[in-house]
């Protein structure tokens, strides 16, 4: 290793350890060793091969040494040969040991990246829907990404490396030591000289990364929801691409000017240590030159402290950053586990059942909620906030009691912010109730299985949420091992084979970002479309249809009707005139339910029901029939 790539290593090192100076924790390292128990075989190997490579290199100097030796002596040539091919044969074992520690390097790394990111992405799925309405999508992806290969850093460089500089430094010393311990000592008295301005020069450096940083981070988010298909479109309706652009040029020129700065900074620091190491050797060389003349030294030993000199210097800076190494890949360590730490609220029971087969009804009994507070569902990180918003537990829901027999349809009904999706979102268990019970055929959803739960209840809400992947792959999501057949049945039923039918690739019609690429009606129908493949026995409607004009809430509405015929069904709408057919319509507000019965009953009680019916038809410009009608 030459002088320069050690003056980078010192710098290295220096710039980590401005950046964290956490201590390492006991429990944090019992659970690193859980993750890397799996490997122990492979990381038992891994360090085995990185101490004997330690070993080729310092015995490389110590052969170059005695050829000089051999030479100076006069020896036979035979002497020199056969150490001349003593170390071509290191050079080759080095070689072929570099690459299979490369392997395994790269093994364990890799493994230990798939079982970190299947951990935190399998716990992140179990995490109820508050977890996600709170946390920053990118927050959450930088720690299945960035932090895993942190974290993964941990075990393919910094422990290898702890483990071959320091048998590197003890050899190293050694036979320095065994030479001449005189200029051993000079060696080591310059050392200073290498490390203290690195940890000056790493304090500036590391500053000016966490901006860069910062600045980098700021871009990404501003790259993210601007190049959305809604980011977009309010950026170019509120006429701001200008601005927008002026303030991304600024941050981006802030980064530039920084990476000059860095740049600069590097080389000057690179080249006064290189220069800091030439002079190193010229001491070296003279001193021992010196002694050399006197008869106390050879030139073979001269030329072995001298090659030593820079197996020296690497390992010691090396060694004097291995805690901030360390404690780096312990940091992403720490974030990973922060995930895995956090406990989803929604748990299913050991001795889960599954919902009974045939027709199901669906029971509220007396069921109060309020949304957990942000400390229960969240990270501070994850939201990227100080602290967490400490409000929370406050009911929304009081005392809810209502039962849809198989078959029927109840309606909910109320103004904005009453609590209807509150209900709508409890029978699924994206929530679980505080108080009372949800039941599905008459079990209370906190004792069946999350599977069966998912085969018996569908859900359609007003966004029509779709992946960015083909009509296919959407629809499957709902039933993966539905035929050919079935999808296009599926299809016609809602009213939407024509349109597929007409794409440019059929079912493998990319839908674009969130369904963009398809109109609002369109983007509701394939939702429905899902629905009908799964064939569940209960269907929830959360406002399916109160984003879309006449024309496409018309094909909604006969989409509904395949969907709905022969299921029970809780149907929200703001839309009156689309529930008047309903079993029963519930009136909710402030959380309880205030009136319950059919159309025409509650028209004739003149309460809230008929106060909203008559307020819609007035801003339709339509009249309301007389209560009772």
């Amino acid at each position: 290793m030459d002088m320069e790539v050690t003056a980078w290593t010192s710098l290295h090192s220096a710039i980590n350890a401005q950046q964290d100076r956490r201590t390492l924790s006991r429990a944090g390292l019992r659970r690193v060793a859980a993750f890397a128990r799996p490997h122990r075989r492979g990381l038992t190997l891994f360090l085995l091969l990185s101490v004997v490579t330690a070993l080729l290199a310092v015995a490389t100097p110590v052969l170059a040494s005695r050829v000089v030796t051999a030479i100076v002596d006069g020896r036979d040539s035979s002497a020199v040969t056969r150490l001349a091919v003593l170390i071509a044969l290191i050079a080759v074992a080095e070689a072929g040991l570099g690459m299979l520690t490369r392997r395994l390097s790269a093994t364990l790394g890799e493994g230990l990246i798939l079982d970190l990111r299947t951990a935190v992405f399998d716990h992140v799925q179990r995490m109820p829907v508050a977890f996600f309405t709170r946390t920053r999508t990118g927050a959450l992806v930088s720690r299945l990404n960035n932090d895993v290969i942190g974290a993964q850093r941990a075990f393919s460089n910094t422990l290898s490396g702890v483990v071959a500089n320091t048998v590197t430094l003890l050899l190293t010393l050694t036979v320095m030591l065994s030479i001449s311990w005189q200029i051993t000592l000079l060696a080591l008295v310059l050392l200073p000289v290498f490390v203290l301005p690195a940890r000056r020069m790493g304090a500036r450096m590391a500053a000016m990364q966490r901006e860069a940083s910062a600045l980098n981070a700021a871009m990404g988010t501003q790259m993210t929801e601007r190049f959305s298909a809604p980011g977009a479109t309010l950026v170019k309706l509120f006429g701001r691409p200008a601005d927008e652009s002026a303030e991304f040029a600024a941050r981006a020129a802030r980064v530039r000017d920084i990476g000059i700065r860095t740049a600069m900074a590097q080389s000057a620091f690179i080249t006064a240590l290189t220069l800091v190491s030439a002079l190193a050797l010229a001491l070296v060389y003279g001193l021992g030159g010196f002694y050399a003349l006197r008869g106390s030294l050879d030139a073979g030993s001269v030329v072995a402290l001298a090659l030593l000199l820079t197996r020296l210097y690497a390992p010691l800076t090396a060694l004097a950053g291995a805690r901030v190494e360390v404690m780096s890949a312990m940091v992403s360590f720490e974030r990973v586990f922060e995930i895995l730490d956090l406990k989803p609220l929604i748990a299913q029971k050991p001795d889960a059942r599954r919902v009974p087969q045939g027709p199901v009804a669906v029971e509220f009994d007396r069921v109060s909620f309020g949304y957990p507070a942000a400390d229960k569902v969240s990270l501070a990180s994850l939201e990227e906030v100080a602290t967490l918003d400490a409000r929370g537990g406050t009911q929304v829901l009081h005392e809810v009691s209502f039962r849809a027999e198989p078959g029927q349809m109840i309606a909910l009904v109320g103004s904005s912010g009453a609590g209807k999706s509150t209900i709508a979102q409890l029978l699924p268990r994206l929530y679980d109730a505080d108080a009372g019970a949800v039941r599905l055929g008459g079990i209370d959803v906190r004792d069946l299985t999350a599977d069966s739960i998912r085969e018996t209840l569908g859900m359609v809400t007003q966004d029509g949420h779709l992946f960015h992947e083909s009509v296919r792959s959407n629809l499957l999501l709902a039933r993966p091992e539905a035929s050919e057949e079935e999808i296009w049945e599926a299809l016609r039923r809602s009213r939407l084979d024509g349109l597929v039918a007409s794409l440019p690739d059929g079912l493998d019609t990319v839908v674009g970002e969130r369904g963009y690429r398809l109109s609002g009606g369109e983007r509701q129908r394939l939702t429905i479309a899902r629905l009908l493949l799964a064939r569940q026995r209960v269907v929830i409607l959360d406002e399916a249809t109160a984003h879309l004009d006449s024309t496409s809430e018309a094909a909604v509405q006969e989409a509904l009707g395949e969907a709905l015929a022969g299921r029970t069904a809780v149907v929200i709408a703001h839309r009156l005139s689309t529930v008047q057919a309903a079993d029963l319509i519930l009136v909710v507000e402030d959380g309880r339910i205030v009136e319950r019965g059919t159309h025409t009953e509650l028209l004739a009680a003149g309460g809230r029901y008929e106060e909203l019916y008559r307020t819609q038809f007035a801003v339709s410009g339509g009249e309301a029939p007389v209560s009772g009608a």
